[in-house]
């Protein structure tokens, strides 16, 4: 009867609109995971709430166990996650349901009971001194239940990470180009030389030497 009401809640779960509420089995179908906003317009409002919920092997004949993960200043619930509210007591039915479990527990973060608290003292200050229960669940929630947001980029983060490199095209013989540092001004007239040496018309060049020893005489025949 365990395994066949799990796995029809299970289907049940997936097809639930269920809001923010998340709520799903582990590996152990007999230990659930399950997440609670904060309500709008309370004092748990922008907080992420983590329970584990722990079926019993005669489930659903008897209540689950749920204790709070994530810390959180309420009268009915302890520091230990444990919680005081009737439907996982006295008021438990097979009829009920997971689902309706997280749900009443998001009611009670709404509307807590100082008549039947678990911690007397967070009940005592609920009803002597309002402002300050409410100041002091919202610091708890700042603290203890917010989102933690993603770390900023920064350069120092940047450091060390090599950066994306464009792929290297390979270059045909047609598109290869030679690009040469050397430009200088003697490298420029030797271009100039070499160019007016090419365009002229070869022709037989004689030496012959005079009787001066550095005088060389250039005889050129037409």
């Amino acid at each position: 009867m365990t395994l066949k009401r799990i796995h029809r809640e299970i289907a049940d779960v997936q097809k639930e609109d269920m809001g923010n509420i998340k709520l799903a089995p582990t590996d152990n179908l007999l230990l659930w995971k399950g997440s609670l906003p904060g309500p709008e317009s309370s004092v748990y409002e922008g907080g992420s709430f983590d329970v584990d919920i722990v079926l019993a092997h005669d489930y659903p004949f008897t209540a689950p166990r749920v204790v709070f993960k994530t810390r959180i200043y309420h009268m009915n619930i302890s520091d230990q996650g444990n919680i005081c509210i009737d439907i996982l007591k006295n008021n438990w039915s097979p009829a009920l349901s997971l689902f309706k479990v997280m749900l009443s527990l998001s009611s009670l973060l709404t509307d807590p009971n100082p008549k039947d608290p678990l911690v007397p003292g967070i009940a005592t200050q609920y009803v002597q001194n309002r402002k300050l229960y409410d100041d002091t669940a919202r610091r708890w929630t700042q603290l203890y239940a917010r989102p933690e947001p993603p770390p900023p980029v920064t350069a120092s983060s940047l450091k060390g990470k090599e950066k994306q490199k464009a792929p290297v095209m390979p270059v045909t013989d047609d598109e290869l180009i030679v690009i040469s540092d050397d430009d200088s001004p003697e490298r420029r007239r030797r271009k100039r030389e070499a160019s007016v040496e090419a365009d002229a018309p070869s022709r037989n060049k004689r030496r012959t030497r005079s009787n001066h020893q550095d005088d060389v005489i250039v005889i050129e025949d037409d």
